[in-house]
């Protein structure tokens, strides 16, 4: 299996270019939040060679497969199984005070798309699992045996913005008392039996509420919500972010985060501004970039990005 392959990154060069005057210093720090198979943090270090990677996952398989393929950069390495609301912890843990860089790129990978058995897709019958970390937590079965129809209502309408949402709770509250849903094969059976005709037409019945069950199983927005600030708190000034989001509850959360950081603090109607008042970060585009038409022909799942960056202008006061 050729990595080069199964996983073509994101916006790579857009990436490289916004955090490229925050990375070229001898010994910069760059954190990649979300390693996946390493596609970005192999070309950063390629690109920048007095780079320092910090690199962070949930995924123990992720992990291992991005392990090997940045073997050849030694000790410019760091690598550390956790969430990445965890991010100031793992950069103090490998050593380092603060991150000159840092990359998001949010939502779920290509191998966990991709290995049929992680149960992330639903065109692909598999266990519902869905746990980007298989060592631990709820999986996906988990929440359709245990949750009631008012909590599979609320995530498939609150993470999923599914306008079905009340009829396949109740679709799953009835087929759950026949036989434990335990293989998305069957929850695709169930949804689509459940979708009016008309609702046929307007894409595939199952994808928002294999989002929905994704979101909750791995807690993402709860985690999004923190990392974000947290993130911003470990950049010097100089320091740059940049995150890139696949749907639109994560790239709200992001918008308002980095909208916070950048804006003033100053008093309605105060005449001066007091330099403690003054943004403690400018973004550095303008609303959410979208990746161009070019690279969405060659990579589709470039074509819901959203990217957002900022870069820290003065120190918390």
């Amino acid at each position: 299996m050729n990595l080069r392959d199964i996983h073509t990154p994101v916006m790579l060069e857009r990436c490289i270019e916004l955090l490229a005057p925050a990375l070229q210093r001898e010994g910069a720090v760059f954190v990649d939040a979300t390693l996946g198979m390493g596609g970005h943090s192999e070309a950063f270090l390629q690109r920048f060679p007095g780079l320092r990677l910090v690199g962070l996952d949930r995924d123990t398989d992720a992990l291992r497969i991005a392990g090997e393929r940045l073997a050849p950069f030694g000790d410019r390495v760091t690598l550390v199984h956790t969430v990445y609301d965890g991010i100031a912890d793992a950069v103090t843990s490998a050593g380092f005070a603060h991150a000159d860089g840092i990359l998001f790129d949010l939502g779920v990978s290509s191998l966990q798309l991709d290995v049929a058995d992680r149960g992330f897709a639903y065109a692909q019958d598999a266990p519902l699992d869905m746990r980007m970390d298989q060592s631990a937590g709820t999986t996906a079965a988990d929440v359709l045996a245990t949750y009631g129809e008012g909590d599979l209502r609320r995530i498939f309408e609150r993470y999923g913005e599914e306008k079905l949402a009340g009829r396949y709770a109740r679709a799953i509250i009835a087929a759950r008392a026949e036989a434990p849903i335990e293989r998305s094969g069957r929850l695709v059976e169930i949804l689509q039996a459940a979708t009016p005709a008309a609702a046929q037409r307007t894409g595939h019945p199952a994808k928002r509420v294999f989002q929905a069950l994704r979101i909750e199983v791995n807690r993402e927005l709860s985690v999004l919500d923190r990392a974000v600030p947290s993130a911003l708190g470990i950049l010097p000034v100089g320091g740059r972010i940049v995150v890139l989001s696949y749907q639109s509850l994560e790239d709200r959360l992001v918008k308002r985060a980095l909208a916070e950081a950048s804006a003033s603090t100053a008093p309605a109607g105060l005449p001066v501004e007091l330099p403690e008042h003054a943004p403690r970060f400018r973004l550095l585009v303008k609303g959410a970039e979208l990746a161009s038409d070019e690279e969405r022909a060659v990579n589709p799942r470039a074509t819901p990005v959203r990217l957002r960056a900022a870069e820290r202008v003065r120190e918390d006061v």
